[in-house]
């Protein structure tokens, strides 16, 4: 029997990359996975190369009224969620002194509010329909972490942990067992963005920092969004019933805690 048979996922920023990868797995492993982002014609392409157990849904995290319907949605669709991940998430990054509150404000709407605000509806939901579900939130070894120029994403990060701990404590009286997942480096459309990024404050050719950390993952390369789906069945089956509020690194031997 596959692991998520009959299970109803919804996946944060679904429409490319490790959410993406998460959702074709999910399929896989029997699930019906509404793909949410922000961008629909992106999530129903996705959605419709996965195949008819995957739809998309419009889903703005730092907008209540938008997750509100996307999990109600999710509940008209599939009569319940079962498994959210908060996979939403963006990158931004610059000195200290030059940093603007704009740049601050947005990362914590989407990378922590956001994550927030989603696992409180998506927890809202499986009490009210009693069921026992699975939530993950993406963190990163940046939030394990400070980093030169990086202060607010490292930060955002590192209170998506600090959240997947409370919440894990919290709502395990409900029988939602609340984890997350702290990928490394991985190739996805974001680390170009974050490729371009360092090029311009470290005064590097484009494609020079992605190649060198590439190079320092101990497992020898950087990571796929398909190195992560394992960990995330895994968590989303009832195979981590008894795991609860743990951070998993999967991340090719960069950080051990």
């Amino acid at each position: 029997m596959k692991r998520l048979n009959g299970k109803s996922a919804l996946i944060t920023g679904g429409a490319g990359g490790i959410g993406a990868a998460f959702a074709a797995g999910y399929v896989r492993e029997g699930a019906t996975v509404a793909v949410a982002d922000i961008d629909m014609a992106r999530a129903e392409a996705t959605a419709k190369g996965i195949g008819p157990a995957a739809y998309a849904l419009h889903l703005d995290v730092t907008n209540q009224t938008s997750i509100d319907a996307a999990i109600a949605a999710v509940e008209a669709r599939a009569g319940g969620l079962d498994i959210l991940v908060n996979n939403a998430a963006v990158f931004d990054m610059g000195p200290i002194v030059d940093l603007p509150r704009a740049s601050y404000d947005r990362q914590f709407a989407i990378n922590v509010s956001g994550t927030l605000f989603t696992l409180q509806a998506a927890a809202k939901s499986m009490i009210r329909n009693q069921r026992k579900g699975k939530i993950i939130n993406m963190a990163s070894q940046a939030g394990r972490r400070g980093e030169a120029l990086v202060i607010v994403y490292t930060a955002s990060k590192a209170a998506v942990i600090s959240m997947t701990q409370s919440a894990g404590l919290e709502l395990i009286k409900h029988g939602i067992n609340v984890n997350g997942i702290a990928p490394g480096v991985v190739e996805t459309e974001m680390w170009d963005v974050v490729d371009g990024l360092f090029a311009k404050y470290e005064n590097l050719p484009i494609g020079e920092k992605k190649r060198r950390v590439g190079l320092a993952v101990p497992y020898g390369r950087m990571g796929v969004p398909e190195d992560l789906v394992g960990m995330a069945i895994f968590l989303a089956s009832q195979e981590s019933n008894y795991i609860v509020a743990q951070t998993y690194n999967v991340d090719g031997g960069n950080w051990m805690s």
